[in-house]
């Protein structure tokens, strides 16, 4: 029996095929703005349903309409779909945060994935870079800040004169011209950013955290914090298959 899970993100969405272990045998990406196009939907979704796929089906989603659209395209499949929040996380995992309906799936989804640390902050580089505490074994709260790509591309459509760049991850110094300049501000600002947070969470905690990092600049950044990080690109995914087979 496979098993099929979804992380449906603004940017990014993950689908993913299970084995009966509950491991991770593939993932399709495509892109979240595509799942509103019927063909672009159809596609994907004929080349992952395969016989032998169980009928329950579990997403993290934070686009409620594009979540929409598939659970009606699964369920003409004769599929069951579950959303993360539709289940009791609290059976898993203990939240200690004023308003749960404001966390998002992808959220819970990373802190499920972190359950074998007892003390952790998940870092995911997404539309939004996000900070997740896991403290004590219970999820903590966070912070959000807006994520690298997204803030480059607000820049752009903001002004009339700076031109579009991808962030580079050598910088050795301030720009010389326009483009090294904007490399500079955003990788050393982020650096700053990332750290500064880090820092200031170990010290309201007085707690040594194990540091994740996940999502597209996971890799470019690790080099610049200053504590010791691990990157997990599936740690969402993951998550998401613990609380498929642990809770339906």
């Amino acid at each position: 029996m496979n098993y099929l899970v979804g992380d449906i993100g603004n940017t990014l969405t993950k689908f993913s095929i299970l084995n009966d272990n509950f491991k991770i045998k593939k993932i399709y990406n495509i892109e979240t703005k595509k799942i509103f196009k019927i063909n672009s939907t159809n596609k994907i979704l004929n080349k992952i349903i395969k016989k032998g796929l169980s009928k329950n089906i579990l997403f993290s989603s934070v686009v409620p309409k594009a979540l929409r659209i598939i659970k009606i395209k699964l369920k003409r499949r004769n599929f069951k779909v579950f959303e993360i929040k539709d289940l009791k996380i609290e059976s898993l995992l203990m939240i200690k945060i004023k308003n749960y309906n404001q966390l998002g799936s992808d959220r819970i989804s990373n802190a499920l994935g972190s359950l074998k640390y007892k003390n952790c902050i998940i870092i995911d580089f997404g539309t939004a870079t996000t900070f997740d505490v896991i403290k004590n074994g219970i999820y903590d709260g966070g912070v959000i800040s807006p994520g690298v790509d997204l803030s480059i591309s607000n820049l752009k459509k903001s002004t009339a004169l700076l031109p579009s760049f991808k962030l580079k991850k050598n910088q050795r110094n301030y720009g010389k011209n326009t483009k090294e300049a904007l490399n500079a501000g955003f990788l050393w600002g982020y650096e700053g950013l990332i750290n500064n947070i880090i820092e200031r969470i170990s010290q309201k905690t007085k707690i040594k955290f194990k540091i994740i990092l996940t999502g597209g600049y996971a890799k470019l950044f690790k080099k610049y914090l200053k504590n010791k990080s691990i990157i997990d690109e599936n740690i969402t995914i993951n998550g998401i298959a613990k609380a498929l087979k642990e809770l339906i």
